[in-house]
């Protein structure tokens, strides 16, 4: 069941929906991208429907509410902890198929990788409701169609599609459909758009021999990357972060613990006591980022890190597509494999 609705009563509906929920969307920010001309595509709050982006891929991730690039996690005193007060309305976050399959890697990392739940993550979790954003075409650097996240089934409380000023919605659950039929909606079978082939193409291998962690295929990363962390940064499933105490007093009983996002990928992170640094290179760490992606990671849950969303290769100043390396390294899989025989 679903509502076809016109572009006055789409925003009816998120209205009714943000007298509950705070609403979290890709938005265009205006001049704040590269260059002073030109636009970014980045989440934040909005307080009105007409602020959503649904035509253009955002530039990064929706992770910055669930994972925040600093998040203050408690306070501290010679006698007392304190967990840090979080804003506890519950949120609607309007994601693609992509990153709703980003989404079950965080849980899977956050809820399932070990014998406790990261309290922090779940609690900002358990606020959150999905809207899925439909895909009618693929964007320029997307490959989700050969990772296998270009549709989605489930998870999401309703869906939208926009198209000549119409609004296609799926609405799954019965809460969420109240709104849609209150703003004057016509109910009406609708399946969210999802695409079906990409510009571009990748082959994940199935087996990684050992020798491909020697190739000097990664060289060629030792000279192009410059360890700006970028394409960490706007990943939706790059998770890595280092702890930070901030103290309050000279005596360093008072203070507060943050969790700050970090990345594999730029220098210092593998720096450990005594002076020795883990993935000196560039391109060992090129190696370490994309072996997790497609190959690590894998191993463990089953499916891949990485979902497609091509977002690394739209950010990287030095035009390093993650994309080609799969291929690369698939070839180079392929080729192990045949030498072997």
């Amino acid at each position: 069941m679903g509502y076809l609705l016109s572009k006055d009563q789409f925003g009816e509906a998120m209205r009714q929906l943000g007298k509950t929920y705070r609403i979290f969307a890709p938005v265009c920010k205006k001049g704040e991208g590269r260059f002073k001309d030109v636009d970014l595509v980045r989440y934040d709050f909005v307080s009105d429907a007409s602020e959503i982006e649904l035509t253009v891929e955002s530039d990064y991730a929706f992770k910055e509410f669930m994972l925040p690039l600093s998040e203050t996690l408690f306070f501290f005193t010679e006698n007392q902890v304190k967990e840090a007060d979080i804003d506890e309305r519950p949120v609607i976050v309007f994601l693609r198929s992509c990153d709703m399959h980003a989404v079950k890697r965080l849980d899977h990392m956050y809820l399932e990788n070990g014998s406790e739940e990261d309290w922090f993550y779940r609690r900002r979790r358990d606020l959150v409701k999905f809207a899925l954003i439909g895909c009618s075409k693929s964007f320029d650097d997307c490959f989700c169609v050969d990772m296998g996240t270009n549709r989605t089934e489930d998870g999401y409380v309703f869906s939208v599609d926009e198209s000549e000023g119409m609004f296609r919605c799926d609405t799954p659950d019965p809460a969420f459909a109240e709104a849609f039929a209150k703003a004057g909606g016509t109910e009406a079978d609708v399946e969210p758009w999802c695409v079906t082939e990409n510009q571009k193409a990748v082959t994940v291998p199935e087996d990684i021999p050992l020798s491909i962690y020697s190739d000097e295929l990664w060289d060629e990363y030792t000279k192009r990357c410059v360890n700006c962390g970028r394409c960490t940064i706007v990943c939706p499933t790059c998770t890595c972060y280092t702890m930070q105490d901030v103290f309050y007093t000279d005596n360093g009983k008072v203070g507060e613990r943050r969790r700050v996002g970090g990345s594999c990928m730029i220098d210092g992170y593998t720096d450990v006591a005594g002076g020795g640094q883990y993935r000196k290179t560039n391109g060992e760490r090129m190696r370490f980022k994309v072996l997790h992606k497609i190959h690590d990671f894998r191993a463990r849950t089953g499916y891949d890190m990485c979902v497609g969303c091509g977002r690394c290769d739209m950010v990287c100043p030095e035009y390093i597509s993650f994309s080609n390396i799969i291929n690369k390294v698939a070839d180079a899989a392929g080729k192990e494999a045949g030498d072997d025989k």
